[in-house]
């Protein structure tokens, strides 16, 4: 695929994504949430239309695309694939490579991205610990230098991709040091012997594998260190910063998501003898669901379009996590705006909005938690 660039770019690729979301997502979906995981084979079909590579450089097997064409690609196949367990696997490698594109020698990247890039091979990102969510600065997973190796033990919990991952971005403690100036981050060939994985069950996002890791004595070569020892808080705050803006498009589809099937509804559903739709009420409720959704498209753009051009002021941070909790709002709007439109409906199984509705939390909580996005909001802007 050629670089995403024009405006007519970003138009193809988004008809290309709503096609493949519509004909080789949304319809396999609920065979997925029962087995607990997408099929292995979607990788390799979405590598095939260059979704995986969207973002990376053409030497690695990838395609160049601003975060205008990469958003507008999440948005699309939230709206029309309807679920985050899908996204989240499917796109594990965008929390887990971007380190290793930043911070990665040239050698570790060429035996890394393009496998994953090609479908062949699922990368993942292993920061959160037991016990030690957003605190990161106090994580305890050590590595410690033992000749040419690392010696890596702990855990890492709540890891998507973690039981089918290839390559782990893995957060540690390399330094004596306490809080952030002791992190690194080290890439894990995930064969390696001392690795346990256990799969976690959820709320929602059921064909996402979630899992708990634990390393035991694991010995991964010093080359595969990110960067300079010490060096790791500063790439994992820089990582959030792209994990927050791409959760806020995909919760945008979300919500359009739920406000496109109970329009459908409402539009034939009859009640008292005409369509539920001519209730004033329920037209003021869908005029509340599209306010939110423009808002939090207009804020998207914008910010997106920061983004391609470097355009990171010192309101960054706040503007990026500030979008985050409204996308995420908006969705959790739309989603139960949704299920109370439908009504019984939208409490069964089988409908969009009530899968969507059990996904909204993990939507507010991955990649910073509501609280912690406005207090990192506040001391960006010196409150």
């Amino acid at each position: 695929m050629d670089a995403i660039e024009t405006e007519a770019d970003i138009a193809a690729l988004q008809e290309a994504a709503e096609r493949f979301a519509r004909e080789r997502i949304r319809p396999r979906v609920d065979a997925w949430e029962a087995a607990g995981a997408i099929a292995p084979g979607l990788y390799r079909e979405a590598a095939e239309l260059g979704l995986l590579g969207l973002g990376y450089p053409a030497a690695l097997g990838g395609t160049p695309a601003s975060w205008r064409a990469r958003n507008a690609m999440a948005q699309t196949l939230a709206r029309h694939g309807t679920s985050g367990g899908v996204l989240a696997s499917l796109f594990s490698h965008n929390i887990g490579l971007p380190p290793l594109l930043a911070h990665g020698m040239p050698e570790l990247q060429a035996e890394v991205i393009p496998p994953v890039l090609r479908g062949e091979q699922v990368a993942a990102l292993g920061i959160t610990e037991p016990g030690g969510g957003s605190d990161v600065a106090q994580l305890r997973t050590t590595a410690r230098l033992d000749g040419a190796d690392y010696v890596i033990d702990g855990e890492k919990v709540f890891i998507t991709s973690g039981l089918r991952a290839d390559w782990l971005t893995l957060a540690v403690r390399t330094g004596p040091q306490r809080g952030a100036a002791g992190l690194s981050f080290i890439v894990v060939p995930m064969d390696r012997p001392g690795i346990s994985r256990t799969p976690l069950q959820k709320m929602g996002w059921h064909c996402s594998d979630t899992a708990h890791l634990r390393f035991d004595a694991v010995r991964v070569p010093q080359r595969y260190r990110l960067g300079e020892e010490g060096d790791g808080f500063r790439m994992i705050m820089r990582n959030f910063n792209g994990e927050r803006l791409s959760l806020a498009a995909m919760a945008l589809g979300f919500a359009q998501a739920c406000e496109d099937e109970a329009l459908a509804w409402a539009r034939q559903r009859q009640t008292f003898g005409a369509a539920l739709i001519e209730r004033q009420v329920i037209r003021h409720r869908f005029m509340d669901m599209r306010m939110r959704c423009l808002s939090t498209q207009a804020w998207l753009d914008v910010l997106s379009d920061r983004a391609d051009a470097q355009d990171l002021g010192p309101d960054w941070v706040a503007q990026v996590c500030l979008l985050k909790n409204h996308a995420t709002q908006t969705l959790q709007f739309c989603a139960d705006a949704a299920v109370q439109t439908l009504g019984g409906m939208g409490y069964m199984r089988g409908t969009v909005s009530e899968r969507i509705y059990r996904e909204v939390k993990v939507m507010m909580i991955g990649g910073g938690a509501e609280e912690i996005m406005k207090e990192l909001a506040a001391r960006q802007w010196g409150l």
